[in-house]
């Protein structure tokens, strides 16, 4: 839009906004241009009255509404010199040529923002399946279809172990090769976890037995109370359990279903049996066996099993023995980012983040991918979705009480209070961050080194090391702000470091603008479509582009381009100071 077509549209906007304030009280104006009511006279084109002034042009708004009381005010005889004095059209010009501008940037941003929903449809459309380990849906619903090994796990209320079967799809062993470098400079192969990848060669499979103390041995009741693991299950997982599922109570109605993602473990067979006296269970977990296996247990004659992929390790496990390059970690974040952002949207809290509840397999370049994993504390409830009435001491908040968010950790019960869950995990993704970053974290920290998430102040959280990227240290230094309200949402962090990877020098030295994100958005949806179709569709680098581009959103996008632009001024500030 040239110059003169935005001073005619401004000049024929502002007379009807103009002749709106002779006719009607300034109060009144103002109130319809806040509620965006105004209508303005025969226009060009339909404004929507949602879309007149958004709350990014506050500015505008505000000074449109002002000038309009003063016109009001004055009245066009008042002025002085009257309705054809220079200081009239002056006056006239201006407020038309506000609007115009305004006009121009609405039309801009609706280009832009049917650009986005295109680029958003086309990667949505082409969003890889998730592989299942098992070849058919047939079997594989009976304790006695599997072959168990050894525990790969144990936690508060479950063991893990790995497992095959006949109908289990194959896995090759260089595709979880783990190559640790040594403090020394050399490159040494990394006992333990290396077998660990190649028992996942032989055993694809991992079966999650959990522990029925409480939950009685029927199939309802045990469903019933274990629910919150079938949250990321597939919609055939419970297929042999069809008799026994009632769709009243708590499960089946209230308990929320997750769609898949590359970020989030799967659970492709969920089934109740007779619990099994599997290798270690005498050692590890006597107590919690039924009376028939041991005779002090206490746990009932059946449980439920879950069967989902066999991965090398547990991100802890990993950062014990290798410290991630920069650009790894930064990657390892974003993937946490994304699973966290998966479950928001969906309305589901995981609310026990830590490193042993993350998985770990590499692509077939050696990157590492991250899964979240056991949804046993989840907050997946359909009546509140992530606003949890917290009228008692007896709510659950969630497990893992080092990593609770400040406005869970500092809540109070009472009549109505309700504790907002929407940016809980993305605060733990900050804290695990320094474990991926190579330092301790702080909340676990012991003594007076260590911080709680209840009292601590900002300005107490340690830095990360100088060769951390900065949008790392932004990233992180935002995810850890103790109030909510100034905290990013998962979606905007992970489109920062999104920007980041694939700007390049163009956006970090140019800054692009708002009419070139449309624009450089295009061009990276050429590039992630071919990437996908010659460079490997199991890389983890691929696959993040294009979930970044099946999900963008113009204002988010923007809120993210924010934070890198003050990220970049405090840069140039801190260069020609020093």
């Amino acid at each position: 839009m040239s110059v003169k077509l935005v001073i005619a549209r401004g000049l024929e906007l502002g007379r009807s906004v103009f002749q709106q304030g002779l006719l009607k009280p300034a109060a009144r104006v103002a109130a319809k241009f806040r509620s965006g009511r105004v209508r303005l006279g025969p226009p060009v084109r339909t404004v929507q009255p949602q879309t007149f002034l958004p709350a990014r042009y506050r500015y505008f708004r505000v000074s449109l509404s002002g000038l309009a009381a003063q016109l009001q005010r004055r009245r066009l005889g008042r002025l002085p010199g009257g309705a054809g004095s220079p200081r009239t059209r002056a006056v006239f010009l201006a407020f038309g040529l506000g609007l115009g501008l305004i006009e121009q940037q609405l039309e801009e941003d609706r280009r832009d923002t049917a650009t986005c929903r295109e680029i958003q449809a086309l990667f949505a459309q082409k969003k890889t399946a998730l592989q299942s380990p098992l070849k058919s849906f047939s079997s594989g619903y009976r304790l006695e279809d599997y072959v168990f090994g050894r525990q790969v796990g144990k936690g508060c209320n479950a063991a893990v172990y790995e497992a095959t079967t006949p109908f289990a799809v194959p896995r090759r062993a260089g595709q979880c090769s783990l190559v640790v470098p040594d403090p020394s400079g050399e490159v040494r192969q990394e006992d333990s976890l290396s077998l660990q990848c190649r028992a996942t060669a032989e055993y694809p499979l991992a079966v999650k037995m959990m522990w029925n103390i409480g939950a009685g041995s029927s199939s309802e009741s045990i469903l019933n109370s274990m629910c919150q693991e079938l949250v990321p299950a597939s919609p055939l997982a419970m297929r042999g359990e069809k008799a026994a599922v009632v769709l009243n109570g708590r499960f089946g109605s209230v308990t929320k279903r997750m769609a898949p993602h590359p970020n989030v473990i799967r659970v492709y067979r969920a089934f109740t049996a007779e619990v099994p006296l599997l290798p270690g269970a005498q050692e590890e977990y006597p107590a919690v066996l039924p009376t028939r296996l041991n005779p002090a247990g206490m746990g009932h004659n059946r449980t439920l099993f879950l069967v989902m992929k066999n991965y090398p390790c547990t991100l802890r496990q990993f950062l014990e023995v290798s410290v991630p390059g920069n650009r790894e970690g930064s990657l390892m974040i974003l993937q946490l980012l994304e699973g966290v952002d998966h479950l928001n949207r969906q309305g589901i809290a995981h609310r026990d983040l830590k490193t042993d509840n993350i998985l770990l397999e590499f692509d077939s370049g050696g990157c590492p991918r991250l899964v979240i994993a056991d949804f046993g504390c989840c907050l997946a409830d359909e009546t509140c979705g992530l606003q949890l009435p917290f009228n008692s001491l007896c709510v659950d908040r969630g497990g893992n009480a080092s990593l609770m968010a400040p406005e869970v950790a500092t809540a109070v019960p009472g009549p109505g209070v309700v504790i907002d869950y929407s940016k809980a995990d993305a605060w733990a993704v900050g804290a695990i961050a320094y474990e991926i970053c190579g330092q301790r974290n702080p909340f676990y920290m012991p003594g007076a080194e260590g911080l709680e998430s209840r009292t601590y102040q900002e300005q107490q959280l340690p830095p990360l090391p100088s060769s951390i990227p900065a949008e790392v240290h932004l990233v992180v230094g935002l995810l850890l702000r103790r109030n909510p309200r100034k905290r990013p949402s998962a979606r905007v962090a992970a489109n920062l470091l999104h920007l980041c990877h694939w700007g390049g020098r163009r956006l970090h030295l140019n800054r692009v603008c708002k009419k070139e994100m449309a624009d450089w958005l295009l061009c990276q949806s050429a590039v992630a479509l071919l990437k996908g179709q010659y460079c490997g569709g199991d890389r983890v680098e691929v696959g993040l582009q294009r979930g970044f581009l099946a999900n963008i959103d113009l204002e988010e996008l923007r809120m993210a381009l924010g934070f890198l632009l003050t990220l970049i001024e405090d840069s140039k500030s801190r260069i020609l100071s020093d």
